[in-house]
């Protein structure tokens, strides 16, 4: 089943109070973990990575870059903080030839992703085919922003993309709702992200990030 990425981000920034939220939630049944590259300095980025992995989860850094130089920097970023994870960046070899030299896992954009906020366009057969290249040079899996697609349908987009590819999918953004997540459970990627839905309270209205948190835990159940 599709597990949740809780990511401490609210409109693509790591929210100011990502430590006193992490401590008031890490006791709930969620493994995965993440916040963006922006929103917070790299010293506080690297003690709330440690923070998070002495609470025995997986971390993720997303990077939503386009440059080759900021998608390296991103890459050097996830290392020094000494997350798991580096998702997102456009790929480029420079990048993951670096990424190979380290310990940090690899799940970078399919498809053509641009501005800001992303969007996500191209057909499924060409984000397949991206895929298939990634996965065939080592990636560990893909980032597809699917309900960012503005192409054609996101769902169908989604559920094909996700059907198909060869390695896992991390579904990222834009799930903030009942129906939304029972589409992702449906489509059962590896995981999805979600981050400004359970800051924005989309779920409890007037309840806490923590009872926004168990009512989408409950929904996955």
């Amino acid at each position: 089943m599709a597990e949740l990425i809780v990511m401490l981000t609210n409109n693509d920034v790591t929210v100011p109070d990502a430590f006193e939220t992490f401590e008031e939630v890490k006791d709930l049944p969620v493994k995965y973990w993440g916040f963006k590259d922006h929103g917070m300095e790299p010293a506080k980025m690297k003690e709330l990575t440690q923070n998070m992995k002495a609470a025995g989860k997986t971390t993720f850094l997303e990077v939503v870059s386009y440059t080759e130089e900021e998608c390296m920097r991103g890459a050097k970023l996830a290392v020094e903080c000494g997350f798991d994870y580096l998702i997102g960046t456009l790929f480029y070899d420079s990048v993951y030839e670096y990424i190979k030299t380290t310990d940090l896992k690899y799940c970078p954009f399919a498809g053509k992703v641009s501005q800001n906020p992303s969007i996500l366009q191209g057909t499924a057969e060409e984000m397949l085919a991206q895929e298939a290249e990634f996965a065939a040079k080592g990636c560990d899996g893909t980032d597809l922003l699917g309900y960012r697609y503005v192409d054609g349908n996101p769902t169908a987009l989604s559920a094909e993309y996700i059907a198909k590819a060869e390695k896992p999918v991390i579904l990222a953004g834009s799930v903030g709702s009942d129906e939304r997540v029972a589409e992702v459970l449906k489509m059962n990627p590896w995981t999805y992200t979600m981050g400004s839905a359970l800051f924005n309270k989309n779920f409890v209205k007037d309840g806490s990030f923590r009872e926004n948190l168990e009512y989408v835990l409950n929904l996955m159940k």
